[in-house]
């Protein structure tokens, strides 16, 4: 819709992003975050990749299902025969009887799902709408969508939400009642329960002041098989630090990291938050594209039935043991899945077993030998979908003039599309402080790594960050490497501190730290903005309103 065709009254001001246009009052709680335009394009795009799949397998099943009953044979009666003429005939009516009662039974069930795959298009429940910028971008630009469903508690929000439907043409229509935005003012957890039942809900998301915890249960149970979770947690003092280790395990199920990877294990709890709650309910997550931006996190993740799969959640679930003085992490999972092949059929079982193995008995770093602090639990396995991201930067690169921060959008897929699931990262500049040394060059360490046989890619969390699949021990060789050709003043260490006791071992690797041509990836050579500055002076997440101001704006 033109901005010159919506008129704007007194007290109001027209706010436009992207393709939608909204009227905002001058005095108004219904929340807008201007920098949250980011989370909204990334949104958009990750929405349009997963509704295009998610709608072809829908029509699949659905032909899949047809063809299965054109093909259905009649089920065969069961005879009954105990030498009497009478008691067969009974058999046979009660048998029928029942076996019509379970044909009906299933055909009812099947018609459901059949009618149900019928629809074309998703349905997107925003929880917590406030001015419904976010329902009104989708329904705008994502194709494939049926209809949306914009709910906030707030009078005042609920309000502008449907002057701002209106003003888009997604209200009611002719032909349409209900219209492609339906705004509902209702609590959000209450919301999500009630759709457990409807299962018409396929893609759920929640963009909350503070924490998702309270709306996780209850979205993880409404979203339909296959559906898409997309979560955005803004309290990073309790997830990425730790100021409030009680109250992260109350809201996520486990303790934070102390270490320069804080914001990779805070995406990493809140997944494991909502594989854990999925599980309950015999359902598992498989994380899409899980990214740390500016002051918040934001994870997208398919929600699968499946309890097979659900006995595998906790084998992708570990605790970290962390160093507070190199900063080396010891993964310890909760346990693992063991696969037999039976000798004789060839079949696989599958054997679930705890671990019993530690990684350290001394409570202190084998490297350094500092005191390790716990961390977790928290989601172990990988945190992106390579397809899946190739598919969103696709989308992006094509579509760059329908988002206003496609830069930046491209700048981070980029990175997590090269990403590696390894857990966690480290800096060289940080690293070349617990040596106490120069801090080596990033090619240089990423082509000792590469020389010695190991992956290394960067991180999307941290600028200068390099992840590798290799061990610590190999890592520090590479140090060791470094400061044989750039000595350091041994005079200069204090003695028991971590760099004494890195630099007193030995390395069991001579690594090779000529340039490996693969040391700059594919993102190295492409001109793109990686890692953000702070837009604004002002930068950050918004105050939650008061309930002396909501009171004000609902009278």
């Amino acid at each position: 819709m033109s901005t010159r065709s919506i008129v704007v009254p007194d007290g109001f001001t027209l706010h436009v992003e992207n393709s939608a246009s909204i009227l905002l009052p001058q005095r108004t709680d219904a929340f807008i975050n201007p920098i949250q335009e980011f989370n909204r394009d990334l949104s958009v795009a990750c929405i349009s990749v997963w509704a295009d799949e998610y709608n072809r397998a829908k029509q699949q099943k659905l032909q899949a299902k047809q063809e299965k009953r054109a093909h259905q044979q009649p089920r065969k009666k069961r005879r009954v025969d105990d030498g009497t003429g009478a008691a067969v005939a009974e058999a046979d009516a009660e048998d029928t009887a029942d076996a019509e009662q379970n044909e009906v039974d299933e055909d009812a069930e099947s018609a459901v799902n059949e009618s149900r795959l019928q629809h074309k298009g998703a349905v997107i429940l925003e929880a917590l709408s406030a001015t419904g910028l976010r329902s009104i971008r989708y329904a705008h630009e994502i194709p494939g969508i049926r209809y949306i469903i914009a709910n906030d508690l707030s009078p005042a929000a609920t309000a502008a939400m449907r002057r701002n439907v209106e003003i888009n043409g997604f209200g009611p229509q002719e032909g349409d009642a209900e219209g492609k935005i339906r705004v509902t003012e209702s609590d959000a957890v209450s919301l999500l329960y009630s759709k457990r039942t409807e299962r018409v809900v396929d893609c759920v998301d929640l963009d909350p002041y503070g924490t998702a915890s309270p709306f996780i249960d209850g979205a993880v149970q409404c979203v339909n098989d296959g559906g898409l979770l997309c979560v955005t947690c803004t309290d990073m003092t309790v997830l990425a630090t730790n100021n409030y280790p009680e109250k992260a395990f109350s809201n996520y199920g486990g303790v934070p990291v102390k270490a320069e990877y804080c914001h990779e294990a805070a995406l990493r709890l809140v997944i494991h938050s909502i594989s854990t709650s999925a599980a309950r309910y015999g359902r598992y997550v498989k994380p899409l594209l899980s990214l740390s931006i500016d002051f918040y996190v934001r994870i997208f993740v398919r929600v699968y039935n499946s309890p097979l799969e659900v006995k595998r959640a906790f084998s992708k679930t570990a605790t970290y043991y962390v160093c507070t003085g190199c900063q080396a992490s010891y993964e310890q999972p909760l346990g693992k899945v063991i696969e037999k092949v039976h000798e004789g059929s060839g079949n696989v079982n599958l054997l679930y077993r705890t671990n019993t193995a530690t990684p350290t008995s001394s409570g202190r770093c084998d490297h350094c030998g500092h005191p390790l602090h716990i961390a977790g639990p928290m989601w172990s396995g990988p945190i992106h979908d390579q397809e899946f991201v190739e598919k969103v930067y696709d989308h992006t690169r094509n579509n760059q003039s329908k988002f206003g921060t496609a830069p930046r959008m491209l700048g981070m897929l980029s990175l997590a599309r090269e990403e590696l699931a390894t857990p966690f990262f480290f800096t060289p500049s940080r690293l070349a402080s617990a040596f106490q040394c120069v801090s080596p060059p990033f090619e240089t360490v990423a082509s000792g790594l590469l020389n010695a046989g190991h992956n290394v890619s960067r991180s999307h969390a941290q600028p200068g960050s390099l992840k590798t699949d290799a061990p610590t021990s190999v890592v520090h060789d590479v140090y060791r490497a470094w400061i044989k050709e750039n000595p350091i003043k041994q005079e200069k260490i204090k003695p028991g501190s971590p760099a004494a006791t890195l630099n007193a071992k030995e390395p069991t690797l001579i690594a090779d730290l000529t340039p490996n041509i693969k040391a700059k990836t594919q993102t190295s050579n492409v001109k793109v903005v990686r890692y953000q500055t702070n837009p604004t002076p002002n930068w950050g997440p918004g105050m939650r309103p008061s309930k002396k101001r909501r009171a004000e704006e609902d009278a």
